[in-house]
């Protein structure tokens, strides 16, 4: 029997907020939870010691990007992707779908799986749900997902129909394959915009008895309407004692709506990538370090925020590093967005263990006055 197990420890009073704990084959990871995203073995510029210090609890690496290079054999024959990057914490891999649909060209989807052109060398590769979990098995991560077809928004419902069926298939193909006792395996909710499609997914997939379950096809380009709809239409027939993981959702007010309806786990790029492009999501809204204002302020980032960026360093120093082009700006900056949206999640999670997270999200939102992207 695996032991991964999610234990469902409270649940707010007055949402659908839930604090949980997740056992990761020993490994234990409190939940609602941010993930940072490691896409090639590396949260970019950081160690695997800089992402502990600042309180993450499980990271994110990404199967097709890995499969590219150095190549998941390559993984396996150092020990494995904890081994291989020097990482004891959980990690957990996306399928490759997503950049299959996003980043490749000149893409074929059959029933067997996917041809495409690699955004590498423009060289033909074919990737079906038996060939990602085998990476993912010889990656050796502790979380990996099903394969699925990521679609864009709008799409037809004829269309979403046929996708999601295919889902379906992929996800049994994939489960079937899928051999590791100390690797738990997701599946994934598609279905679109349409409330049917979504509710039939989710009941399909929890038959299938995956150890936890993600809602896919949001963050495609839906309002924020929408997207909270998808979510809702997909998880309220998810099991309950089953985590709950939001794919690429990063924005502060996306985290918050997530978490309200019953979320547990979300990923993005988001708080490195604005970092590396010189904004910042602080306690007074979003900070743009290149402006020139910055250069003589000689006072933290943030002085509600206790990470090393903030504790050391002033906004004259970062906005010097950064038009000096130093990738320790970058670094730091990139400490400071992921620490502030861990403490976030800590944040959340002791509003829901005292039943006022509706609260909580309210306070966040007025004391933090984000745009309508949610940073």
């Amino acid at each position: 029997m695996k032991d991964f197990k999610y234990e469902l420890i409270h649940k707010d009073a007055k949402s659908e907020a839930r604090l949980g704990k997740l056992n990761v084959f020993g490994k234990i990871v409190e939940t609602p939870v941010f993930m940072p995203v490691g896409t090639q073995a590396t949260v970019k510029f950081l160690s695997p010691e800089e992402i502990k210090a600042i309180g993450s609890s499980i990271i994110l690496s990404n199967t097709y990007h890995l499969w590219l290079r150095p190549g998941e054999k390559v993984v396996k024959a150092a020990g494995g992707l904890h081994k291989f990057m020097n990482y004891d914490g959980p990690i957990l891999t996306d399928s490759g779908g997503f950049q299959v649909f996003s980043l490749a060209d000149a893409r074929k989807i059959k029933e067997e799986g996917v041809t495409f052109k690699s955004h590498l060398d423009g060289s033909t590769l074919f990737l079906s749900p038996e060939k990602s979990i085998e990476i993912q098995m010889d990656l050796h991560s502790d979380i990996a997902m099903s394969f699925d077809e990521c679609i864009p928004f709008p799409s037809s419902y004829e269309y979403t129909k046929r996708s999601t069926e295919r889902t379906l298939r992929w996800a049994k193909r994939g489960k079937d394959v899928h051999t590791l006792d100390d690797q738990a395996l997701f599946g994934i909710v598609q279905g679109g915009a349409y409330r049917d499609l979504r509710e039939w997914c989710a009941k399909e997939l929890a038959e299938m008895d995956f150890d936890g379950y993600s809602i896919g096809g949001t963050s495609v380009g839906e309002d924020k309407a929408t997207m909270y709809t998808m979510i809702e239409d997909a998880i309220r027939y998810l099991p309950k004692d089953k985590p709950r993981y939001l794919m690429g959702v990063g924005a502060v007010n996306d985290l918050l709506n997530g978490i309200e309806r019953g979320v547990d786990m979300f990923d993005c790029v988001l708080p490195t990538r604005i970092a590396r492009h010189g904004t910042l999501m602080t306690s007074q809204g979003r900070l743009n370090i290149k402006k020139n204002i910055y250069a003589t302020d000689f006072t933290p980032v943030d002085p509600e925020c206790d990470c090393e960026c903030c504790k050391n360093y002033t906004k004259a120093y970062i906005n010097h590093l950064f038009r000096a082009k130093e990738g320790l700006g970058m670094r730091l900056m990139s400490i400071h967005n992921l620490r502030f949206l861990i403490k976030i999640m800590e944040g959340a999670r002791k509003a829901i263990k005292e039943d006022r997270f509706l609260e909580y999200k309210e306070e966040i939102l007025k004391k933090f006055p984000f745009d309508e992207r949610g940073f």
